[in-house]
């Protein structure tokens, strides 16, 4: 893949953002080019007593004390970015009426949509919050916000949608978009839920499989 968006033979992975709604139609975004970059934060809050001694954590003198050590940490929850390249490109020269008159609209379409507040109507079915019926008030009571599905090789996160900063490029004489890029902000659900429980069971497995084959490192602690 070149940087005017010509795809080489290779059969490469793509990945997707879906969200994870009961329904037949969720809302699907394949990246037809997958980011450059991913940027992945996970902090912690540290919150230790005013007793002199304690910055920065309590006092502990040996491995079984530790856990009193972190006891005023608290993990916050892993947060990422992704900056994709949506491009109509390839799909126009290759005659695709579609791409030709909406461009990139349509995946753009989809990504305000992730955004936006859902509602589930008495009939069962699932439309979005500003256009039912009830409360408007954004994320009120029966609204809810898209669970989503960030699709990447091995990884498969549950995630929150917290911001969307889009770029528009590039565009049609009907003034539809067909290049953009978009910078996604996502929050990982760190919940007993099945997508990130086996996410963790992966990460252990993986870190597990150098125990045993590393060295202390120079400078260690006291046994």
């Amino acid at each position: 893949m070149s940087a005017g968006g010509n795809f080489s033979q290779l059969n490469v992975q793509r990945g997707a953002l879906i969200e994870y709604a009961d329904t037949s139609t969720p809302l699907e975004l394949h990246f037809e080019f997958n980011p450059t970059t991913i940027t992945r934060t996970r902090a912690v809050t540290l919150r230790t007593g005013g007793a002199q001694g304690t910055r920065g954590g309590y006092d502990f003198q040996n491995k079984s004390e530790t856990a009193r050590a972190a006891q005023g940490v608290t993990v916050n929850a892993e947060s990422f970015s992704v900056k994709i390249l949506l491009d109509a490109t390839d799909r126009m020269n290759a005659d695709d009426a579609q791409a030709a008159q909406n461009g990139v609209q349509p995946e753009l379409d989809i990504i305000r949509s992730m955004l936006e507040p859902k509602i589930q109507t008495p009939q069962g079915a699932r439309t979005l919050a500003a256009i039912g019926q009830g409360n408007q008030r954004a994320f009120s009571r029966q609204q809810y916000a898209s669970v989503l599905l960030f699709s990447w090789g091995v990884h498969t996160l549950p995630v929150f949608m917290t911001q969307a900063q889009i770029e528009l490029k590039e565009f049609l004489p009907n003034l539809v978009p067909y290049r953009a890029e978009a910078t996604l902000t996502l929050q990982i659900i760190e919940s007993n839920n099945p997508f990130y429980v086996d996410e963790l069971k992966r990460q252990f497995a993986s870190a597990g499989q150098t125990v045993g084959t590393s060295t202390t490192p120079a400078g260690g602690g006291a046994h």
